[in-house]
């Protein structure tokens, strides 16, 4: 008996089924292993230009937090989320996370002066 795997592929029923599921999972796992190492590449990435504009308020004497923009990136993220289908409110607490963590970054650059 085959069974159809989210991923598109079968397994049998019994140990051949065991064994079918078993590869099925390691390479779903490599996908995931494949796409955590692009985020942390993004994310580096993403730190660098952060980083560029907490030196340049630094330089120019501005805030280190920007409600505005802030407010606009939540709302411009939550509709991708939405087009994406991933929870939007997953996709706010998420960038909250990275906001709260750009903005300790920016305190920092400031202080050094």
């Amino acid at each position: 008996m085959r069974n159809v795997t989210p991923g598109g592929g079968t397994t049998r029923s019994g140990m051949d089924g065991e064994l079918d599921a078993t590869a099925q999972l390691q390479a779903y796992r490599r996908g995931i292993d494949n796409l955590d190492s692009a985020l942390v590449h993004l994310l580096a990435e993403r730190f660098k230009y952060t980083q560029q504009v907490g030196e340049l308020k630094a330089r120019h004497g501005l805030p280190a937090a920007d409600p505005a923009r802030e407010a606009q990136q939540i709302a411009r993220l939550r509709q991708l989320a939405q087009e994406s289908g991933l929870d939007p409110a997953f996709a706010e607490k998420f960038l909250n996370f990275l906001i709260q963590e750009v903005l300790h970054h920016h305190e920092a650059i400031a202080a050094r002066g």
